[in-house]
């Protein structure tokens, strides 16, 4: 339990952060940075406890600079922010800055780690000529009752040379900006709000103070969070409407303009403080003399330490009350949509304003109050010291401060004086860690009454002050305040130590409570390794004198460590001597964490290891129960379980057994329930498999299998509540550990049964023993297939696993799946090592069978007695659910073996012929493979073996040829070579077209010759694409597509080429050879088309042939190339639907036409209307059913049947039409219209008096809009006004108040209304 640092957190593209704030380094840039492991302490832990006072190391007496290199140091040179909510990090220079994010991914390892992404980058300067000069990342806090501790967002407040302060969002976009002071910042600091430790203290508001030359502003904290929240939200409404605008309330804060002082460089602000009744009337005397009067009640004061120089370090006390804060004019800055991207950019400022009235606004800076003037009321004179900076304590009592002299001074706040100096710290970084002590860990101590003497008391508090010295690459952490170094650790010259100094802003008293934040104290920015780094300081090292228990803890660690390093020929010795120190740790954590140090070591054989942690058991067991941990002890008692099961494993491994029992192939069909023919063509199968295989695997002969270290064995391996479990590992960690469990055993080596019971005994579930089994068999299958005999103990070992306890669900039947078989046929399926799949399964197959037979015999013997049992079971076999998946498995791993066969083999080709294309090896394949990759997937994959043994179509053909026999008339076009060719091609192949022809047989659809012809004419059109100069493979190409015998197919391919690998090079070549106006040279083909120009006469070859093909029996080299469409693309023209809507509509409106339409006898009643309807009223019907299936929109189609029964004036059955439109607010405007023309027709057609005085009468906008109305397209006018009256009522209740003829709807109830009045 020492001071350690850990990575946390990687940044994925460092270098790109670098380019974009030096450009200058762009071409400097190395290859890419090496991560490296965490650093390691120094050798200062070797020592004794007592070496910690000794006194520090010196700094080297070069003064030069020359450890800094652009390349490496150049963060030093930026500006540098964290958020200690570590989602955020801010890195500037100059005009410019990257803002980084956080992200989860997964590392070349395969481990899931954080590493720091570019979430935004640019320029945030709006005036000409200023910089950056500091930045923050202050999180806020969410307002949300259920947060869970994360912050809401985090803001980026930054300091220019101008004077300003300006904030932005996560994403750059700038939400406020204030100039309080016209001179340059200097520094930017943030308090954010933390519980009191004690009623006494005094609880501290939040605040952001900002440091100028010559003055301190500080912002309230309460006032910012709420301009910064609302400033927000006004980015977020302004975004979506585009013209809202909210003024955020107004910014409260006090600036005070610092006297008697030269220079300043940094600062720290304290906060308030209350002087006790004592300092009061000291301070009081010391300004106004012995006579001077005093309140009853001490002043509140705020106090500010400044470091610069005469004063080195100046003390200020401003009064509460003194003054008034003042409140600013917010600059405010929103996002919109049409001005985004300039945000982005942070170019200048935004509004809704003109640009020359914004040029005015940006040349008019913002008032500037005057500065309240604050005297240095006292301070630490030194004329030659030069401060640097100062960083404040987390409790506030102590704060270091860094000189030009190279020393770190301790400082204590309340008293002003400094309390301790380290010396040879130039350039030095600083930081705190504040730790909490953990109440569980703590352990009473004899004669001890004070009340952190029980876990009951109060948690004490330990501070430890962070040193980084970038001249000597060392990171340091020292006890406070006369504390000792505690760590040291070498990490390089180029860090940055970051400490913020806060943590989330907008938190109170309330809040806090309920809330965790998980906030970091101090980190270090690695850009050589590009990580970043935390420092973990346990609690018990600020107790680290000579009578603390917990020192001398870790001074035996210490000393284990190095026993446990030396090479000592007297292992008796070493053992006892580790004993002793176990024994004499009194803390159970740090005597736990020395029995892992002991149990990892490499050099300790088992029975030392054994033995020591026996002796440790029985010490616990013979301690007192209430003063024994717990936690030790089943610590103690589960790694010895550990060390017995390694022991039974070891001991069983090592044994003479041997299995006598002959084995022949009888005796292996019986055990597989295989007939001879079967077993026949399995072992066939195998052999072949075999001798492709051994051509591509390499195994080496010093492989030993079945041995695995202790070490190892513990690191693997964990209890969990009495069941043993093995810990996330790599896969070939987890065949090591299978193997040392079953190696022997699949050998017939050592006893199947009495090594089932150790490990059923340890603790271990079946179903992991079933995985470790099979990933042993699974991964070692050359040995397996060169000892058949392994079936039989492969087949003894999953017996006795399947008869364990919960390994097969005792309510399991026939007719259902069991899990246990499930995960074995589940192995199977995902493995590549096909000979060994196909085996285990034939092995599960035979022991699932065996298991259901004696279960269904079971089960029939209880319904039936007195039957002949053995001549039952001899002629059936129990049908079960699971049997059927094995049989599917079996044909599965069958045709992939064949598959994979194939794909093993090779023929001899000369060095000189094979690409680099070719040589890249084929990938395994396993029935998962093949299952998930579709139809094409087989065709596809033996299409790339094809390519890397660069066959020819006819070898193809040849392998086929026994089903040409069969087909003798079938035409044989693009057959170029003759057979006797084909025999002289065949004698070089060996066992190829043998091969093919069992793939053929074994997948007759998925490899039919076109479809392998066309996936063999793609694979190496592709392959020369990525090479163009091997002209060879586009001629192979062609040739493959010449042997397509379906023309579609032949066509469709051919298509595909020319469009998407050839069009472009071709037109390229026909430019340049009309360019230059004879055949080009290399160099004009190289640059213009991208090959040679013996490349580009073969390519031109290629494509002629493409085009011949093309142009067979298809008059298509004078049409577009593109015109055939190969595959529909489901989107129809809109032309198309155009049409078709219109052939919809027209058919509705002839429907209602033929139903309603009025005849010159007016003796139509109602009833024969409605007789005609009901006749004829499948056509609507029909014509909404047409449209959806010709992608019409149905529901125009729908408001048009609507709107022609209103025109023939069938009101009533329009009505009832009205609930299936779904758009209604659409139909109520087409209603509207057909409502004004029966009020123009009824008003203006007829012309009467009456009607012209009501027209009169109506407003100007109605009647206007009257005149417009065409009544001719009516079909229907002796529409009686109180049925109209009625459609009014219906568009208004359709129509939306806030719709734009809402109105015109109103003055229509109106009119209808006054019409209808007088034929009342």
């Amino acid at each position: 339990m020492a001071c350690s640092i850990v990575q946390f957190c990687y940044f994925q593209d460092l270098q790109a952060a670098r380019d974009f704030l030096f450009p200058h380094l762009r071409e400097e840039t190395p290859s890419g940075a090496v991560r490296r492991d965490p650093s390691k302490s120094t050798n200062w832990e070797d020592d004794g406890w007592g070496a910690w006072e000794e006194t520090e190391p010196q700094e080297p007496e070069e003064e030069g600079n020359a450890y800094k290199t652009p390349k490496t140091s150049w963060l030093q040179d930026c500006v540098l922010s964290l958020s200690p909510t570590n989602d955020l990090m801010v890195i500037a220079r100059e005009q410019k800055a990257v803002f980084l994010v956080p992200k989860w991914k997964y590392s070349d390892k395969g481990k899931e780690e954080m590493q720091f992404a570019v979430g935004w980058s640019g320029s945030l300067n709006v005036e000409e000529g200023e910089c950056v000069t500091s930045a923050l990342c202050i999180p806020l806090a969410s307002q949300k009752r259920s947060s869970t501790g994360r912050p809401d967002w985090t803001c980026i407040v930054v300091g220019f040379t101008s004077g300003y302060v300006r904030f932005y969002t996560e994403n750059g976009v700038l939400l406020l900006a204030q100039l309080l002071n016209e001179d340059p910042v200097l520094q930017l600091k943030c308090r954010t709000y933390e519980i009191p430790r004690h009623p006494g203290v005094t609880e501290q508001n939040e605040e952001l103070s900002i440091l100028y030359p010559a003055a301190i502003v500080t912002i309230d904290g309460f006032s910012l969070f709420q301009s910064l929240r609302a400033c927000r939200n006004q980015v977020a409404k302004a975004t979506a409407s585009g013209n809202e605008h909210i003024q955020p309330p107004p910014l409260a804060y006090k600036k005070w303009g610092l006297q008697d002082i030269d220079t300043i460089i940094d600062h720290a602000s304290i906060g308030i403080m209350t002087l006790s009744p004592f300092d009061q009337m000291k301070t009081a005397s010391n300004i106004g003399g012995f006579n001077a009067a005093i309140k009853n009640s001490p002043p509140a004061m705020s106090q500010y330490i400044t470091v610069g120089s005469n004063p080195f370090t100046g003390f200020f006390y401003a009064l509460e009350g003194s003054t008034q804060p003042l409140l600013s004019h917010v600059a405010l800055a929103v996002a919109s949509k049409l001005t985004s991207a300039l945000f982005n950019a942070a170019s200048g400022w935004l509004g809704w304003k003109s640009k020359h009235e914004e040029e005015a606004v940006q040349k008019q800076k913002p008032k500037v109050e005057p500065a309240t003037p604050l005297a240095v009321r006292f301070g630490l004179p030194d004329s030659r010291r030069h401060g640097e900076s100062i960083c404040l304590s987390p409790c506030n009592t102590l704060a270091a401060v860094t000189d030009d002299f190279g020393r770190v001074i301790l400082l204590d706040v309340s008293r002003g004086i400094a309390i301790r100096m380290w010396k040879g710290y130039r350039d030095a970084q600083i930081g705190w860690i504040q730790i909490v002590e953990d109440l569980h860990e703590r352990v009473p101590e004899k004669v001890d009454f004070s009340p952190f003497g029980n876990t009951q008391g109060p948690s004490r508090v330990a501070q430890f002050l962070v040193i980084y010295a970038p001249r000597r690459g060392i990171l340091e952490v020292w006890s406070t305040q006369q504390g000792p170094r505690v760590g040291a650790f070498n990490v390089g010259k180029h860090c940055r130590l970051l400490y913020p100094g806060y943590k989330i802003m907008g938190l109170n008293n309330v809040i806090s409570q309920s809330w965790q934040p998980q906030t970091y104290q101090i980190c270090l920015v690695d850009p050589v390794s590009g990580s970043v780094k935390t420092v973990n300081v346990p609690f018990h090292l600020a107790l680290s004198d000579k009578k603390s228990e917990r020192a001398k803890d870790m001074h035996l660690v210490k000393k284990l460590s190095a026993l446990l390093k030396t090479k000592s020929p007297n292992l008796d010795s070493v053992e006892t001597e580790i004993r002793e120190l176990i024994l004499d740790i009194k803390y159970p954590a740090t005597k736990k964490q020395a029995l892992e140090s002991i149990l990892a070591s490499e050099r300790l054989p088992f029975s030392c290891l054994r033995n020591i942690t026996q002796t440790l058991m029985d010490t616990l067991k013979n301690q007192e129960l209430e003063s024994v941990d717990e936690g030790l002890l089943q610590f103690c008692a589960n790694k010895l379980k550990l060390l017995h099961l390694y022991e039974s494993v070891s001991q069983l491994n090592s044994l003479d057994f041997h299995s006598d029992t002959p084995f022949s192939d009888n005796d292996l069909a019986l055990l597989l329930r295989l007939d001879e023919k079967e077993l026949l063509k399995l072992q066939t199968l195998l052999e072949k498999y075999k001798q492709e295989s051994i051509r591509t695997t390499v195994r080496f002969s010093d492989d030993k299998d079945g041995v695995l270290p202790v070490k190892t064995f513990l690191e693997h391996l964990e209890y969990e509540k009495d069941v043993l479990n093995v810990k996330k590992i790599s896969e070939e960690e987890y065949v090591a550990l299978g193997s040392f469990f079953f190696w022997k055993c699949l050998h017939g080596e050592s006893s199947t049964e009495d090594m089932c019971h150790a490990l059923e005994s340890a603790g271990l579930s079946p179903q992991l023993l079933l995985s470790l089994l099979l990933s042993v068999w699974l991964s070692k299958e050359k040995d397996i297939l060169d000892k058949p005999q392994s079936v039989c103990c492969l087949h003894t070992m999953l017996s006795l696993l399947s008869k364990m306890k919960v390994a097969i669900d005792e309510t399991w039947d026939s007719q259902s799946v069991s899990p246990w078989w499930q995960q074995m046929r589940m192995a199977c399926i995902q493995s590549e090592n096909n000979g060994a799949a196909l085996l285990s399964a034939h092995v599960g197959h035979s022991v699932a069978a065996q298991i259901s037979n004696n279960m269904a015999e079971k089960k029939f013997s209880q319904t039936a007695l007195g039957t002949d049992w053995e001549a039952l079971t001899d002629s059936w076999e129990a049908l079960s659910l699971d049997t059927e998946y094995w049989k599917l498995l079996l044909k599965q791993l069958e045709d992939c073996l064949i598959l994979q066969t194939l794909l093993h083999s090779r023929r001899s080709l000369p060095a000189s012929k094979v690409s680099a294309l070719q040589a890249e090896p084929l990938p395994r394949l396993s029935v998962k493979k093949l299952l998930e990759g579709g139809k094409g997937g087989i065709a596809d994959s033996v299409a790339k073996w094809i390519f890397k043994q660069d066959l020819s179509p006819d070898v193809l053909k040849l392998a086929n040829k026994e089903k040409d026999l069969e087909n003798p008339d079938e035409p044989k076009e693009g057959i170029n070579r003759g057979f006797l060719e084909v025999s002289e091609v065949e004698m070089d192949l060996g066992a190829i077209p043998d091969l093919l022809h069992l793939a053929y047989e074994q997948f007759p659809c998925s490899l039919e010759l076109d479809v392998l012809h066309a996936h063999c004419c793609w694979e190496y059109v592709v392959q020369w694409n990525k090479d163009p100069e091997e002209a060879r493979f586009l001629v192979r190409s062609i040739e493959h597509l010449k042997h397509i015998l379906n023309a579609p197919v032949q066509n469709g391919i051919a298509l595909m080429m020319w469009n998407t690998f050839l069009v472009k090079r071709f037109s390229a070549a026909a430019y340049l050879m009309d360019k230059v106006g004879k055949s080009p040279k290399d160099r004009l083909c190289r640059r213009d088309v991208g090959m040679s120009d013996t490349a580009v006469t073969s390519f031109l070859g290629s494509c002629l042939d493409l085009l011949q093909t093309l142009m067979e029996g298809k008059n298509a080299f004078f049409k577009d190339l593109t015109s055939i469409q190969l595959l529909p693309s489901g989107e129809m023209d809109p032309n198309f639907i155009s049409v078709r809507q219109q052939l919809l509509l027209k058919v509705v409106s002839a429907a209602v036409q033929t139903q309603h339409s009025i005849a010159k006898d007016r003796d139509h009643s109602e009833e024969a209307i409605s007789t005609s309807f009901e006749k004829d009223q499948d056509w609507p019907v029909l014509a909404v059913d047409l449209a959806h299936h010709l992608q019409v929109n149905e529901d125009i189609v729908r408001r048009h049947y609507v709107v022609e029964l209103y025109n023939y004036g069938v009101d009533h059955l329009g009505e009832e039409a009205i609930l299936q439109v779904h758009d209604k607010e659409v139909l109520a405007s087409q209603l509207l219209v057909l409502t004004g023309q029966r009020l123009a027709y009824a008003l203006l057609h007829t012309q009467t008096k009456e009607g012209m005085e009501l027209l009169a009468r109506l407003p100007p906008t109605l009647c206007t809009w009257l005149k417009t109305m065409d009544s001719q397209d009516l079909q229907n006018t002796e529409v009686p006004i109180t049925t109209t009256a009625k459609l009014v009522n219906k568009v208004i209740e359709l129509l939306p108040e806030k719709h734009g003829q809402y109105s015109l709807a109103l003055h229509l109830i109106e009119a209808v209304e006054a019409i209808a009045i007088p034929s009342l």
